[in-house]
């Protein structure tokens, strides 16, 4: 495995932590890079008759594999909060992080003012086309890391720092707060609160970049956990339906400190559908009728928020694109057995506007409102692929439509998932047909 990446390669949500705890078997390292606590990756294990689910948000989704030390790197920015809750739950269920988990002291730090400005903003731009935010102060904490005004987890093992930081903060703050209508926030509270939670989480600070720099160059296996997808990139998605980081693969970068040419292998992850949350352009789009039954099945509901995904045919245009995007070496497909028991299922293989055939990258999300897709109607298996564990057992119209997407995408994909279970894997090594 050496240094590998996992990347979405769709509106997140693509079974990103099944992947990542299946491959963080053979890893040394688990590392996130980027992100915060809106990315949620739920991961299914069975020891004996015991089923254990963990929802984690911020530790990376190796936390099952004991060997494995798990990274935070400086590009995520952290709700202290979330973080300790999850920590406290992790060694709860038998987990223990204090030798395994680190955390850089450069992670830009999500303030109690940043959830109350993200609400606020969302209250002025309600039913105006804009996207919708998750809460938890994701983009107020990015626009404060590129306006100077952000405060990292090392601010907090320094009080005096960590006090003028807040003060300046604060003296800004709480005019857009108080200007909205909203309650002005005590310096006080917040900088004992916070003093707090940096004595807490002192223990896992370390240096991440020397860390893992050191690990790649002793030949260690590290593994890259993407968060979202490459469609909520915030230069290359859809803009403004979009998260405030960037996730494409060349963000590792600056997300951890690793040179690109350090990556080994680039792993896209796709399901055999497509779904997103909140309101955006979705060309392929399913009708409710079809949508409710992939929803129910494939429980699509945000980890995050809760919310249900909406639900559309697979657009390979976009996967393509995405794969382009990062440099995908190969794809992973999930959620294959959420579609067993349709009579026919469909793949968009174009965009068309007033006849003429369009790309994604033509326009903007107004134009994505009015393209038509094309789709290529293919027939369906009918019947249950959750217990199937080779390629060559799958159903013919289900390898079709797999032969079909490698085609399509220009991506070969040499691993699919029939289920929510780390063993619910189908290793498919053959080429592109």
């Amino acid at each position: 495995m050496a240094v590998t990446a996992v990347i979405g390669a769709q509106w997140g949500d693509e079974g990103k932590g099944k992947i990542v705890d299946v491959l963080a078997e053979k890893a040394d390292f688990v590392v996130r890079w980027h992100g915060g606590n809106n990315a949620g990756h739920t991961v299914v294990n069975k020891f004996g008759s015991f089923e254990l689910i963990c929802k984690l948000h911020l530790i990376p989704s190796g936390v099952i594999q004991s060997h494995a030390k798990l990274i935070i790197a400086n590009g995520v920015v952290i709700d202290p909060e979330v973080l300790l809750e999850e920590i406290e739950s992790a060694q709860k269920a038998g987990f223990n992080l204090k030798e395994r988990l680190v955390i850089s002291p450069r992670c830009h730090l999500i303030m109690p003012y940043h959830k109350t400005l993200e609400s606020l903003y969302e209250g002025v731009k309600k039913g105006k086309g804009t996207p919708e935010p998750t809460g938890r102060g994701i983009n107020p904490v990015h626009a404060d890391k590129v306006s100077y005004l952000g405060i990292q987890l090392a601010d907090l093992l320094n009080e005096k720092s960590f006090e003028r930081k807040l003060e300046i903060n604060l003296l800004i703050k709480n005019k857009l707060i108080e200007g909205f209508g909203g309650k002005a926030f005590s310096l006080k509270e917040i900088y004992e609160q916070y003093l707090s939670y940096g004595e807490r989480m002192k223990p896992f600070i370390g240096n991440t970049w020397q860390i893992l720099n050191q690990a790649i160059e002793d030949k260690k296996e590290v593994l890259f956990e993407g968060a979202q997808g490459c469609l909520l990139d915030v230069d290359w998605g859809v803009y403004p339906f979009v998260t405030a980081s960037s996730i494409v693969v060349g963000a590792i970068n600056s997300g951890a400190g690793i040179t690109p040419k350090k990556i080994d292998k680039i792993v896209g992850v796709a399901k055999a559908y497509v779904t997103h949350v909140g309101k955006r352009p979705f060309p392929t789009e399913m009708p409710s009728s079809i949508a409710n039954v992939v929803r129910e099945k494939g429980k699509e509901y945000g980890t995050t928020t809760g919310r249900s995904r909406q639900c559309g045919w697979f657009d390979a245009g976009l996967v393509k694109f995405a794969s382009k995007l990062s440099g995908f070496d190969c794809l992973y497909l999930t959620k294959l057995d959420v579609l067993d028991d349709f009579k026919e299922i469909k793949i968009c293989t174009e965009y068309r506007l007033n006849g003429k055939k369009v790309d994604y990258l033509d326009g903007d999300a107004d134009f994505l409102y009015k393209i038509k897709p094309v789709f290529k109607i293919m027939p369906g298996w009918r019947k249950p692929t959750s217990q199937i564990r080779k390629w060559e057992d799958l159903p013919k119209e289900a390898k079709d439509y797999v032969r079909a997407i490698e085609n399509l995408v220009e991506t070969k994909i040499s691993l699919i998932s029939v289920g929510p279970e780390r063993e619910a894997v189908i290793e498919k090594k053959a080429p592109i047909s």
